[in-house]
């Protein structure tokens, strides 16, 4: 955005960064000359908010409420988005809660038919403000951007050509993100005598769990847990692995893991309760996606890209192409200042089909099914 921009750009930053964050190596180095950082700043905080009413247009992702509440009663003319992932995570029950309804009818069914509008980081962020009647019509496909590196895809896939198949399964050990499954997985497979070597990347709560497992069932000659790695690293055994992995329920908001595994070329097998999956994937064209839960259904597709390893290869080009091409940090931000005349010159866009920016349908927790796809 800055490049595009330059002086006209501004982050906002309200926190620092969390200590888990910190321990896999994403710490700043360095400060940016287009931040404006309000951690235990007073004079900082206030020209921040400053600008909040100020500015033609503003992104608020974690911010505080403030910022947007000040903005509409200063500048509600401009054009204000909200970034956020699904609300209801933990399940849409707590939509009933009183307490929670009267917090969540604030903060996203106040100002509805104001210049307001949704840049989901999630698939089912839309499903989830229908239950407010908010935002309808007003989202639009967002998400998380990492780094996107371009490679010689050849020269990336030849990466790739081993004697047996690397799976690849990244992220902290803890139940919503569902690493046993992943063991589970290597039983089954072992079970039919595929060769394979399964890389686990992460630590957490269930890793004695994890390493239980993987004793009782013999998996150390096939299953491999490397510990936390520095992001760099992660990308490394990413560009080596045939498959990836990732095993979260609905509470995964985004999974920018994703993201990167696609760029790195690999097939991804996802589940279809991570909240990327509906957004990066098209089934069966440049990844799998099966039914959450549901370990025979992650078995069918994995096995499916072992034994057929062009149709493994195969998807994992599409999917580089998909992130080198479409859902990358550039192409969004590009987007988004053309979604941003179209809202200010008619209320509405229908520029982009697909990708950062088109319009975010409606997508309920059930949508996927094994017998359609």
């Amino acid at each position: 955005m800055y490049q595009l921009l330059q002086n006209n750009y501004t982050f906002i930053s309200t926190e620092n960064m969390d200590s888990i964050r910190k321990e896999q190596g994403w710490e700043l180095k360095s400060s940016f000359n287009y931040e404006i950082n309000t951690v235990h700043n007073s004079e900082a905080y206030q020209s921040a908010l400053q600008l909040s009413k100020e500015s033609d247009v503003i992104i608020i992702g974690s911010a505080p409420e403030i910022f947007v509440k000040e903005r509409m009663k200063y500048r509600a003319d401009g054009i204000t988005y909200r970034y956020s992932e699904r609300i209801y995570k933990r399940g849409k029950w707590r939509f009933l809660s009183p307490r929670g309804v009267i917090k969540r009818m604030d903060t996203y069914f106040r100002f509805h038919n104001r210049k307001l509008y949704m840049l989901c980081a999630s698939a089912y962020t839309s499903a989830d403000l229908m239950l407010h009647g908010s935002y309808l019509g007003k989202c639009y496909k967002w998400g998380y951007f990492p780094e996107t590196i371009h490679y010689s895809l050849d020269d990336l896939m030849a990466k790739k050509v081993k004697g047996k198949t690397e799976l690849l399964w990244c992220g902290r050990f803890i139940k919503c993100k569902h690493p046993e499954a992943a063991i589970t997985l290597a039983i089954l497979l072992k079970k039919q005598g595929i060769d394979f070597a399964l890389n686990i990347i992460g630590s957490g709560e269930r890793e004695n769990m994890i390493r239980t497992m993987i004793t009782e069932n013999k998996l150390e000659e096939c299953v491999y847990l490397l510990g936390v790695m520095k992001p760099e690293q992660v990308r490394t055994k990413m560009e080596e692995s045939n498959i990836f992995l990732i095993t979260s329920d609905f509470q995964e908001g985004w999974g920018a893991v994703v993201n990167e595994a696609m760029n790195s070329g690999c097939a991804v097998v996802a589940s279809h309760a991570v909240g990327c999956a509906p957004f990066l994937i098209n089934n069966g064209i440049n990844g799998f996606i099966y039914k959450n839960g549901n370990i025979n259904s992650l078995y069918r597709k994995v096995k499916e890209l072992m034994l057929n390893r062009q149709l493994c290869e195969n998807l994992g080009r599409k999917a580089y192409e998909t992130i080198a091409c479409e859902w990358n940090a550039e192409v969004a931000a590009k987007r988004l200042l053309l979604l941003t005349r179209d809202l200010m010159d008619k209320g509405h866009s229908k520029r982009f089909l697909s990708g950062p920016c088109s319009k975010a349908d409606i997508i309920k927790n059930n949508w996927y099914s094994d017998k359609k796809n």
